[in-house]
């Protein structure tokens, strides 16, 4: 799995790339906040739920399911968010079912069932350049760590940047003849 910093890359990529009328502040914080659920449970492992189990690390809370009723749920509150209850929707999803798709593209673990509950099976993508991160903090400050932090860096990180460039560069429109450029900011 990316670590905890990792995770929020793609809602806030969307975020910052969509306009602030679409995807207003809160609801990026939501997003942010969603895209980090998923991973609560490995708290199970300390309550003897087995890792390969459906309800075990990566497996329900990791599925298109899960992130889908999560959505829902918090999309209920749209108003809260400033969203609009489709949008708010939409956004959520994408950000919670990131989780699992950006774990699919890690070096390490068993998968991720992505499909429960339709299947218990765990998916890998077929390329997985993201170096999976272990499960203690104290161990990102090694050079294990580091590694990781530098994968997450080129294959996280600078993805979502480039995807925040684009969705912005596709909102920008020149000024039509005659008008005048807004002036730049200090």
């Amino acid at each position: 799995m990316p670590t905890v910093l990792s995770h929020p890359a793609v809602p806030l990529a969307l975020g910052l790339g969509l306009p602030r009328t679409t995807v207003p502040g809160r609801l990026i914080a939501a997003g942010a906040l969603l895209s980090v659920v998923p991973d609560l449970d490995v708290m199970g492992l300390r309550f003897g739920v087995p890792y390969g189990s459906p309800f075990g690390h990566r497996g329900a809370t990791h599925s298109l399911a899960f992130a889908a009723i999560l959505a829902l749920a918090c999309a209920l509150g749209h108003r809260a968010l400033r969203a609009r209850p489709r949008t708010a929707f939409l956004y959520l999803f994408a950000a919670a079912a990131s989780h699992g798709v950006l774990d699919a593209f890690t070096d390490g673990g068993r998968g991720v069932a992505l499909l429960w509950p339709l299947t218990a099976e765990r998916y890998f993508a077929p390329f997985r350049p993201i170096a999976v991160a272990p499960l203690s903090a104290a161990r990102l400050l090694t050079r294990q760590g580091a590694t990781v932090l530098l994968s997450e860096l080129l294959f996280v990180w600078l993805p979502c940047a480039l995807l925040a460039l684009t969705l912005a560069a596709l909102r920008w429109k020149p000024p039509a003849d005659g008008e005048k450029s807004p002036p730049a900011a200090p």
